[in-house]
């Protein structure tokens, strides 16, 4: 039990490479296998955070494991969805900018010894995020590929699911440029502090 969480987070790395490779595939079968992976993916990304304090055997592996595994997850998938043409890169760059941003936001309150919790936006944002992603895998898995917002085609109901996929993709968006400048307002007191130290010069 005391290594379950780390092998979650193992298993969630291992899944994004297979969901990966499924995407590049680009049939429906393909998609639709990628889907159920990444459905069970997803629940350890909540798993191993929770088991971990759950039986409090929080370690800096399991953080590490942690926080990479979701990284990695999703932006990984995104790229693969890029390289189809599923998704327009600019989307995957203001995500993947924002990655950047709260790690390294992060790693410098980490060298003052303080910690920038992740705030409402955040969490947020990753829910939409894989609802978002899984939605995506889900439509191409029953064959969808004419509904888009990418651009914007309609032709029928039964690729509604798609079309809902594609909006969920934007809220994302929004709502990782908001949780990014969340962030930077919780850490505005690292940049007060450089203005602090530099007037005592």
């Amino acid at each position: 039990m005391r290594n379950l969480p780390n092998i979650l987070s193992i298993s969630r790395l291992i899944a994004t490479v297979v969901v990966f490779i499924l995407v590049l595939v680009n049939q429906p079968w393909a998609f639709l296998v990628a889907t159920v992976i990444f459905f069970f993916a997803s629940v350890t990304d909540y798993l191993d955070g929770y088991l971990a304090r759950r039986f409090k055997v929080v370690s800096s592996l399991g953080v590490f494991l942690d926080l990479t595994a979701d990284k990695v997850f999703v932006t990984s998938i995104l790229i693969a969805m890029v390289q189809i043409a599923l998704v327009p890169a600019w989307i995957v760059a203001i995500i993947i900018t924002r990655e950047f941003l709260v790690t390294g936001l992060r790693s410098m309150a980490s060298v003052r010894g303080r910690v920038i919790p992740a705030g409402i936006w955040g969490k947020q944002k990753t829910f939409v995020t894989l609802l978002a992603v899984g939605g995506l895998l889900l439509a191409k898995g029953l064959d969808a590929h004419t509904a888009s917002l990418f651009p914007l085609i309609f032709n029928n109901n039964s690729e509604i699911l798609l079309l809902i996929a594609d909006v969920l993709v934007i809220l994302a968006t929004i709502w990782t440029v908001f949780s990014g400048i969340e962030y930077l307002i919780g850490a505005r007191w690292l940049f007060q502090q450089d203005k602090k130290d530099q007037s005592k010069l």
